[in-house]
């Protein structure tokens, strides 16, 4: 099994304790004495940096919110000078205001640390060559992927997002070996592959490593049976670093969670109580070694778990469950949580259909409806209308027995819902009209 950095990927809980302790209190000094808003929520709360001596009292500290970055927009939260910021990268703002990041010289160094250790976890090499089709820009993804490729010393392609033809041509001629981008892209990627009439054979592809939103089991084992590969998958957020934060090893039993650099909690989203490992919940981070925006208990409203138990990689770092969605993207219909991502197994366990689905939900009088848009297969399209009409009824009756609830399934032609180069779109949420 190969390591980046042993020393922090394989060291006991005891070390990694005391390697936290110390840099927390670090942490929780510099914001107190650097940025008003930290030092006001703590004096509120009735917290002094003193108060903080190792990570057992991490639970005393107050939460961050999305929106505390909104309301100090742009550098209100930054804990360094903008003379010692080298660079800012930002959210798509979709929701409000953007969300800005700043890093000090030091922060991109641990990002491309945290991300060399990721990369290696994808059995990354000198010898690798590393297609980052993750957007570059002020989205973390691109650069993210891209220090951690050259920290290692791989060749990296730093094609961006987009193009897709073009991509596969390049994947195909230069012989890429790993393949960075979004797990829905992967997917529209193979499916333009076989329009070129590219077999997965003519590729070198040997791994990939896709984030950047919440995918299943299914749609792991579909893109691994289009391209070959092992798909591993990668965790991070702008706001804490962007990628790197977290990554699976071959053994892909949970993601390994850097937490030399990022101490984990899962915490009850309603009351915001701790809770035991194991037990799924809100995923918190607190940054423990960042000078340009460190963020305390930052809830990041991923659903995960955690296991401390010694991987069989060899890793003892923190392992987290797979983001199964999140507290914002979660759908509550006639009050029932309802998570995209069970939708989207119901459909790839089914494989008689293509891997593009839409949610739309409405509200009828007072009832909340739930309808699902499936892309039929080329092949199916050419089906007669009672063999549709039977996978229809196949889907609905395994969507509502996983979900409890009543539901419509449409199949549509090949290519009727929109493709995605970086987060695919998945709900359209119509009820709001109704308000």
């Amino acid at each position: 099994m190969r390591y980046w950095n042993p020393t922090y990927e394989c060291m006991t809980r005891e070390e990694m304790r005391r390697i936290q302790s110390d840099r927390l209190v670090e942490t929780v000094n510099r914001v107190y004495h650097n940025v008003p808003f930290y030092r006001d929520k703590m004096q509120k709360a009735g917290i002094e940096p003193a108060d903080i001596r190792s990570v057992d009292d991490l639970h005393k500290l107050p939460f961050t919110y999305k929106d505390d970055l909104r309301d100090n927009y742009p550098f209100g939260l930054f804990a360094s000078p903008l003379s010692e910021i080298v660079r800012v990268h930002a959210s798509s703002g979709t929701t409000g205001r953007q969300t800005v990041v700043g890093y000090t010289r030091r922060d991109i160094d641990v990002w491309a640390e945290v991300m060399a250790r990721t990369l290696t976890c994808a059995e990354a090499d000198r010898e690798s060559l590393i297609q980052v089709a993750y957007g570059y820009g002020l989205f973390t993804g691109g650069l993210g992927v891209h220090y951690g490729a050259e920290r290692i010393g791989a060749l990296v392609i730093p094609i961006s997002g987009g193009n897709t033809k073009r991509q596969i041509q390049i994947m195909k001629d230069f012989g890429t070996t790993i393949l960075a981008c979004t797990p829905s892209y992967a997917l529209h990627m193979a499916e333009v592959m076989e329009e070129m009439g590219i077999d997965k054979s003519e590729l070198k592809l040997k791994a990939g490593v896709f984030g950047a939103e919440p995918w299943s089991e299914n749609m792991r084992k579909e893109i691994e049976e289009k391209f070959g590969i092992m798909a591993i998958d990668i965790y991070g957020l702008s706001e804490v670093i962007g990628p790197g934060v977290a990554t699976e090893c071959p053994c892909r039993c949970g993601l390994h969670i850097q937490e030399d650099h990022f101490i984990p909690e899962i915490i009850d989203p309603e009351t915001g109580e701790t809770l035991p490992p194991g037990k799924p919940g809100e995923l918190v981070f607190t940054t423990v070694t960042k000078e340009g925006l460190p963020l305390i208990r930052y809830r990041t409203r991923d659903i995960s778990s955690l296991n401390y138990d010694k991987c069989e990689c060899g890793r003892t770092t923190v392992r987290m469950s797979k983001v199964t969605g999140r507290t914002d993207d979660m759908l509550i219909i006639r009050g029932v949580n309802v998570f995209p991502s069970q939708i989207e197994s119901v459909l790839l366990e089914n494989g008689e259909t293509a891997p593009h689905y839409l949610l739309i939900v409405d509200r009828v009088g007072r009832l909340d409806t739930l309808e699902i848009w499936v892309e039929m297969t080329k092949n199916m399209f050419s089906d007669k209308i009672k063999n549709i009409e039977d996978v229809e009824r196949k889907i609905r009756n395994e969507v509502e027995t996983t979900l409890g609830i009543g539901c419509k399934v449409k199949l549509v032609e090949p290519k009727t819902i929109e493709r995605s180069e970086g987060k695919a779109k998945r709900i359209i949420d119509r009820r709001k009209l109704h308000e």
